[in-house]
């Protein structure tokens, strides 16, 4: 599993998402990782996600910045 944030935001993108954030610039990227690590800090409903699976809680919040960026 990655532990950098890059590595980790990716693993938690569903395959669609994934090649649509890889053929982001780079600085672009960090953006959106800065804004999921927000995502994941912030939203309460996150946090009670979080406790029953990290990894669903990552992906949710993975899926609501690249919305965003739609």
């Amino acid at each position: 599993m990655p532990t950098d944030a890059v590595g980790r935001f990716l693993a938690a993108l569903d395959p669609q998402h994934r090649e649509a954030f890889t053929n982001r610039p780079r600085e672009d990227q960090e953006r959106l990782v800065a804004a999921w690590e927000r995502e994941l800090e912030s939203d309460d409903e996150l946090d009670t996600l979080d406790e029953l699976s990290p990894p669903a809680a990552e992906a949710e919040a993975a899926r609501r910045i690249m919305e965003r960026e739609r």
